[in-house]
């Protein structure tokens, strides 16, 4: 018969699980810290040798990275995403910027569909306390607050879709936006008129989610990353015209 005796799982086993589960949905992040060795040991209720055991298991898996002196951390998991050769291509090509925005159309445009019916209400609370710290920074006329806010805006709708490989994989592609290989997001909120149609456009989408609304979430999105489109390619009109007037003004100036 084809049955073995039952053997009591080993207390290091159930903590890789569970941390590795953490790690999965997104709760612990890349770079976070863990607790240190005797808090994290009683939370778990494991002995400081089975947490050891488990802590090493994940370090050879590659989900944590230890630091001489300051601890054990959320390994960079994302990193992989794309090759530093890739990275720089994208970065040297406007192409790369009007793909990577049709991208997060579709992608996000399926992540609020999916918030609005799968997502918490807890999901949507979050959702509209980002909002709520977009308006504060908003009043603070803060570019670079506002911008990160924004992507945590966006994050927190492809959490609240409950989809763990978009949840990895659009966090890979917010890390580079936030780096500036895409656009330097801080751009979009120069102009006044800009940054109040962009905030517009967030209480839209939160309206949306909160009313559980799974169309207008969508299209929501969409009519926002059509204006980002927009005012990017206007952005670059501009910067081309300068350019343009620069070298007419530096030829008159020659003439004289």
């Amino acid at each position: 018969m084809p049955f073995e005796k039952v053997q009591p799982e080993k207390l290091s086993l159930g903590v890789v699980r569970q941390i590795e589960l953490l790690i999965l949905r997104g709760i612990l992040r890349p770079g976070e810290r863990l607790p240190a060795e005797r808090e994290l040991a009683d939370r778990l209720g494991v002995s400081r040798p089975s947490l050891r055991e488990a802590l090493a298991e994940l370090q050879a898996r590659g989900l944590l990275a230890s630091r001489a002196q300051a601890g054990v951390y959320v390994a960079d998991v994302l990193g992989s995403a794309f090759s530093p050769a890739l990275v720089r291509l994208f970065a040297s090509h406007d192409e790369a910027v009007f793909d990577y925005i049709a991208f997060r159309r579709d992608m996000e445009g399926l992540a609020a569909e999916r918030a609005a019916r799968l997502g918490s209400d807890t999901d949507l609370a979050v959702i509209a306390t980002i909002l709520t710290r977009m308006e504060a920074a908003h009043l603070k006329r803060n570019p670079e607050e506002e911008a990160h806010l924004d992507a945590d805006f966006h994050l927190a709708i492809i959490e609240a879709s409950h989809n763990v490989v978009m949840l990895h994989m659009m966090r890979s592609m917010y890390q580079l936006l936030r780096e500036g290989v895409f656009y330097n997001r801080q751009i979009m909120f120069r102009q006044r008129s800009t940054r109040e149609m962009l905030l517009d456009q967030h209480r839209a989408i939160s309206a949306a989610l909160q009313a559980r609304d799974a169309e207008a979430a969508r299209a929501a999105v969409a009519a926002h990353l059509g204006y980002v489109e927009t005012a990017l390619t206007d952005q670059q009109k501009s910067d081309r015209n300068e350019a343009i007037a620069r070298q007419r003004l530096a030829h008159e100036q020659e003439r004289d």
